[in-house]
């Protein structure tokens, strides 16, 4: 987590003593939820890194996490109904006043908190620090009002886009149609299931996990708790992964005993897909720190892979008989699991990521043997990230051909496959009832095939 004081601002009062956050119950929670929404919002941090660091019973952790999520994901309508009670707009001497309403109102209009717990709690932590100390007061009307008016202040906020940048609604609308747009964008907003991998046994695991087995065997759980206390994650049974995620793997067909290259390769969900299924992967990525992750994922289920700590673009290894890549990409298509995305993305970062993407794949293709496959993928609602980079493969290189997706040829993909045999999923498939239930991430995957010899 990125900190610009030399403590946390939580901890302070005017004077620069510390003020403890603990003695009161769930305070400790609201002040690392409203640190992480500073990170977020101010530093660019992601929502992970925002939250990794502050020693936290598990409850408070989750509690810290939800306020700091649901914020996030419902970040245009707070704004909106906060701007409708504060006409001057907030004061630039205490930007983190901002965070402080936000985390109390999330609590307040989107959560089960008694609202007196929720103003109090937020006057405390405005108490807590010198740079909103004096405007305690000011939490305490906001808030108050904002509980006795909320439904009334939220009716004339948009129902559909207000918590969608405005550059994704336009890109959306245009790639997918307005309907489909509203869908996705309604979708953004509610909180996911937790969906897992498991090695063996889908059914057995979905009994034992309160879960269902999707469509493509993915096992979905809604009421989950804490990951790591869940039956089976200690002893390495399975391991979470979106169930769109858990598709480009699968694009590949049976791979045991194949050579199998896993390039970008971190935190390891596909590179653990492929091994179990008997593929001899090596698992590239250049962050030293997301592949000590992937190491520790595999050593918990008791898989191993050749692990290589370098460029993908520039890894020498192969020939393999497949290779997948999930490129580096915008990742609006996982925007309800990380609703950072839409504070932290731009316009300006999709073309850049188009090029690099655009390098990987040229490069995957050369680490294939003639005959091998290559399955691309990315994790963006973006066409410039996902079918442009294909066609543009097919246009610039002759030895390389689609091979598209067949109906039945993977259990429960038929939904998801594009009239040229790609697979694209969106946020709003999979409607199963309620929205907690439905939904996954947005991906695109193409499988392609290495000419045996050039066309002309």
């Amino acid at each position: 987590m990125k900190t610009p004081r030399s403590a946390p601002a939580s901890s302070r009062r005017p004077g620069g003593s510390p003020k403890p956050v603990a003695a009161t119950p769930g305070l400790s929670a609201r002040a690392v939820a409203v640190d992480a929404l500073e990170a977020v919002l101010r530093q660019g941090a992601a929502l992970e890194e925002a939250l990794d660091g502050p020693a936290l019973e598990p409850r408070d952790r989750a509690l810290a996490y939800r306020i700091v999520a649901t914020a996030l994901r419902r970040l245009g309508t707070l704004r909106a109904v906060l701007g409708k009670l504060m006409e001057r707009g907030f004061p630039k001497s205490a930007p983190r006043l901002e965070s402080v309403l936000l985390a109390g109102a999330t609590q307040i209009l989107f959560m089960d908190v008694p609202s007196h717990a929720a103003v109090g709690l937020s006057v405390d932590l405005a108490r807590a620090d010198r740079s909103t100390v004096g405007f305690a007061g000011l939490v305490n009307a906001v808030l108050r009002r904002l509980a006795r008016e909320g439904e009334a202040l939220m009716a004339g906020v948009d129902p559909d886009f207000a918590d969608t940048p405005d550059w994704l609604r336009q890109r959306w609308t245009k790639a997918y149609g307005a309907e489909t747009a509203r869908a996705m964008a309604a979708m953004h907003r509610v909180e996911p299931p937790l969906d897992i991998t498991v090695k063996a046994d889908p059914a057995g695991w979905a009994q034992k996990l309160s879960g269902e087995v999707l469509p493509t065997g993915t096992v979905r759980i809604l009421q989950a708790g804490p990951v790591r206390a869940l039956p089976g994650f200690t002893e390495g049974e399975w391991w979470v992964q979106d169930a769109a995620a858990a598709l480009p793997a699968r694009l590949l067909g049976k791979v045991d005993g194949l050579k199998v290259a896993d390039l970008c390769a971190a935190p390891g969900g596909k590179t653990a897909q492929l091994v179990a299924a008997g593929a001899q992967v090596t698992a590239v990525d250049r962050s030293g720190a997301r592949l000590t992750r992937l190491r520790d994922n595999l050593a918990r289920l008791g898989l191993a892979a050749t692990v290589v700590e370098g460029d993908a673009v520039t890894f020498a290894g192969g020939p393999f008989d497949a290779v997948l890549l999930d490129a580096p990409c915008s990742a609006t298509g996982t925007l309800r699991r990380h609703p950072d995305i839409a504070v932290s993305k731009r316009p300006a970062d999709i073309p850049t990521l188009a090029t690099l993407q655009a390098r990987l794949l040229d490069h995957a293709v050369d680490l294939v043997k003639p005959g091998g496959l290559v399955v691309y993928s990315t994790c963006s609602l973006e066409p410039e990230e996902g079918e442009a980079q294909v066609e543009r493969l097919l246009a610039a290189r002759t030895d390389v051909e689609r091979a598209p997706l067949g109906a039945g040829e993977v259990e429960g993909l038929d939904l998801f496959i594009t009239p040229q045999g790609d697979v694209r999923t969106l946020p709003s498939h999979w409607m199963r009832g309620e929205a907690e239930r439905s939904g996954l991430d947005g991906f695109y995957a193409a499988r392609l095939r290495r000419r045996a010899s050039p066309t002309a």
